[in-house]
């Protein structure tokens, strides 16, 4: 099929690609990572791209997680107009705590779903299978246009959910273990073929950051993962796609000299001020992945009782040392733009060394293996942003995350 029209998606219009766009989502990169690997000679493709076409740094979305950033790339909008704001929310309907990777929580339509309704092919592998549903919602896989699958299920894969049946068989790679590097890798190595026979138009490849957690940037494991991915990006480079490489955020070591996580209680804190269990405090890093970093994260929002001096608990918390930004909801909203019903009276963040939790017997710190690194705040919002090809960023002051896409598309079109 020839197609010449862009796409609206969410009001912004993408030029219609001459060769594949591709964004690549390197979960928890910071940015160090590329410089420590580049630096060490690991890394010849990047050190080449970032010389030949475009190297910028971008922001991601607050708060700095995974759900929040991978659909705000894959919308091309922060969370006020999609709605994941989280991994773990309040249900506003039912007031239960929930994981937020149902599709009836997405409030906008992917790129890549207006991309498929115009005709165009749409390909998309992650590493979990926790945001493969939200990522592939409104795509449809029984006209061979759409692929959509995760790494973690790729043995179960079928035509008629994803596009392909069983994509660890077609791959000629076996399903990795969930804290792997492996993991990753098997999106690559599937990006890989899926653009050699498949031709994608638009290609969304997205990792997990089991790494980034685990390894500091000047560590073998990091170093090891970085090499790895430069073999495949070397591939599909080669394959002539236009590529744009950026992540959902970066990582920042959240422990003391002994290897002991830095936390803030702050269920615990509100428990003593208000009473038990007056004020709930949810962590949106919240998910089924405690081994990567506990539920410990750089951002809370808390939901006060009524009749509660707001000001008075904001200024107790802003006291507090390593608690760097104490905000109300409405300015939460103002400068995250994140949507009002589903944040709580008061957002807090901590800083590059500290985490929040929410009571101290509620967290399984004995799944950590190592010394905690983790993420959420303003101090892990700085996110590589490359593209394979000189483009016009224009007068933009600040670069995106989520711009991943228009510029990949851009790239593409030139």
């Amino acid at each position: 099929m020839t197609l010449h029209t862009p796409i609206t998606a969410n009001e912004r219009v993408y030029p219609q690609p001459k060769v594949p766009a591709i964004a690549i989502c390197l979960d928890g990169c910071e940015p160090e990572y590329l410089e420590v690997a580049i630096a060490k000679g690991l890394m010849p493709t990047l050190k080449r791209i970032r010389e030949t076409g475009t190297d910028r740094l971008a922001h991601s979305v607050i708060p700095s997680f995974t759900n929040p950033n991978n659909l705000s790339i894959a919308t091309g909008r922060p969370p006020i107009v999609h709605g994941i704001c989280g991994n773990y929310l309040i249900d506003p309907d039912s007031g239960e705590e929930v994981m937020m990777n149902d599709v009836r929580f997405l409030r906008a339509p992917t790129i890549f779903s207006q991309f498929y309704e115009a005709g165009y092919r749409v390909a998309m592998v992650t590493a979990k299978d926790k945001l493969r549903a939200l990522l592939g919602a409104g795509l449809k896989f029984d006209e061979d246009r759409a692929v959509a699958f995760s790494s973690e299920r790729s043995g179960e894969t079928t035509k008629a959910e994803h596009g392909i049946d069983n994509a660890s068989e077609w791959l000629g790679m076996d399903v990795p273990e969930v804290y792997s590097a492996e993991l990753s890798e098997f999106v690559f190595a599937a990006g890989v073929k899926l653009l050699k026979e498949f031709k994608p138009d638009i290609m969304y490849l997205s990792t997990t950051d089991y790494i980034q957690h685990k390894f500091a940037p000047e560590q073998q494991g990091a170093l090891d993962f970085y090499a790895m991915f430069d073999k495949y990006l070397a591939q599909l480079d080669e394959l002539g796609a236009a590529i744009v490489i950026t992540a959902d955020h970066g990582m920042k070591p959240k422990h003391n000299v002994a290897g002991e996580p830095n936390v803030i209680y702050a269920q615990d804190l509100m428990d003593e001020w208000l009473g038990k269990d007056a004020a709930r405090v949810i962590l949106p890093i919240t998910d089924p992945y405690v081994v990567h970093h506990g539920a410990l994260g750089s951002f809370a929002t808390a939901y006060l009782p009524e009749g509660a001096d707001k000001a008075d608990i904001m200024a107790k918390l802003d006291a507090i040392e390593d608690m760097i930004l104490v905000v109300d909801k409405e300015e939460a909203i103002r400068r995250f733009e994140l949507p009002a019903d589903r944040i709580g009276d008061i957002v807090m963040i901590s800083g590059e060394t500290m985490t929040i939790g929410t009571s101290a017997d509620r967290h399984d710190l004995a799944a950590l293996k190592e010394p905690l690194r983790s993420h959420g705040g303003l101090t892990e919002q700085e996110v590589p942003f490359i593209v394979n090809r000189v483009i016009d960023l224009g007068n933009a002051p600040e670069l995106r995350n989520f711009d991943a896409f228009f510029y990949a598309t851009t790239a593409a079109a030139q």
